[in-house]
């Protein structure tokens, strides 16, 4: 998958119907007031929370990337009010299976270089 420093990465609130495609995905990205053609990841869950989409626009064309677990169940958030942004890393724990919060990560740390 993509592997670009600055990339956004977006939640879907509540569950999506699996059934949607690209194209209904990206209307759904709309209705959130976000650009489908940003390059961002937008990650959508099911109600079982056993099946993920991310959809993201690679230069010319729409990719849609699926996941199904076999056994198990993603650690999707209970709040379905609006869409969450979150870093790279909390999606390769959602894809690993950890929750989003993860209290013994890390901290990100920014310097101010200017004097």
């Amino acid at each position: 998958m993509i592997t670009s420093s600055g990339l956004r990465v977006f939640l879907a609130p509540g569950y999506t119907d699996m059934r949607k495609s690209i194209d209904g995905l990206s209307i759904l990205i709309d209705e959130y007031d976000l650009n489908p053609f940003s390059g961002s990841l937008f990650v959508f869950c099911n109600r079982c929370c056993d099946k993920l989409k991310i959809l993201y626009w690679d230069r010319n064309g729409f990719c849609l990337w699926y996941k199904r677990l076999e056994k198990h169940r993603f650690r999707w958030p209970r709040s379905a009010a609006e869409v969450r942004e979150i870093e790279r890393r909390e999606l390769d724990w959602l894809l690993a299976g950890l929750d989003l919060n993860q209290p013994l990560a890390h901290g990100f740390l920014k310097y101010d270089l200017s004097a």
